[in-house]
């Protein structure tokens, strides 16, 4: 039995759920690398950790060697959130009746998330003129996503027969 065509498919919704996958990893990837590479990101986070846990002052001589390998880790979940993300863009892709779609949808995830986690991790609060700068990035990415051509796979089969 072959879906309607009001309905959407299954291949629909594992494209957006691998595009909107995509999109978060590469947010993530990109926290790894500024936890990695960050001169004392990970220190101060050690330090207010152990210093809440510990409740002593002394705490902080754990941080002295303790950032080196909590760097290194984040290091190599850089390198496996990257790995991740493409597989799953390339997954996106295939099962995406379009790669615009894709992209339009990997990039909008990305977007949000990296927002998200900078906020969650940093603290970071955006600015009004940052949020209006990604509404407008995405509508742009959506308007591009509105004009891609709508052809579902099992059309673009039998055109390739």
């Amino acid at each position: 039995m072959e879906p309607s065509n009001n309905q959407p498919s299954s291949g629909m919704f594992s494209a957006s759920f691998y595009a909107l996958l995509a999109g978060f990893l590469a947010a993530t990837a990109s926290l790894s690398a500024k936890l990695s590479l960050g001169a004392s990101y990970l220190r101060e986070m050690c330090e207010t950790r152990l210093s809440d846990w510990n409740q002593t002052p002394g705490g902080s001589a754990a941080c002295d060697w303790l950032h080196i390998p909590l760097r290194l880790l984040c290091g190599g979940l850089l390198f496996a959130c990257n790995a991740v993300m493409w597989t799953t863009f390339s997954k996106a892709l295939r099962h995406s009746t379009s790669t615009a779609r894709a992209t339009v949808k990997t990039t909008a995830s990305n977007f949000i998330s990296s927002g998200l986690l900078g906020r969650l991790f940093f603290g970071e609060s955006h600015a009004t003129l940052w949020w209006a700068g990604i509404a407008l990035t995405l509508c742009g990415l959506l308007m591009l996503h509105g004009s891609a051509p709508q052809t579902h796979p099992q059309e673009a089969d039998k055109k390739d027969k």
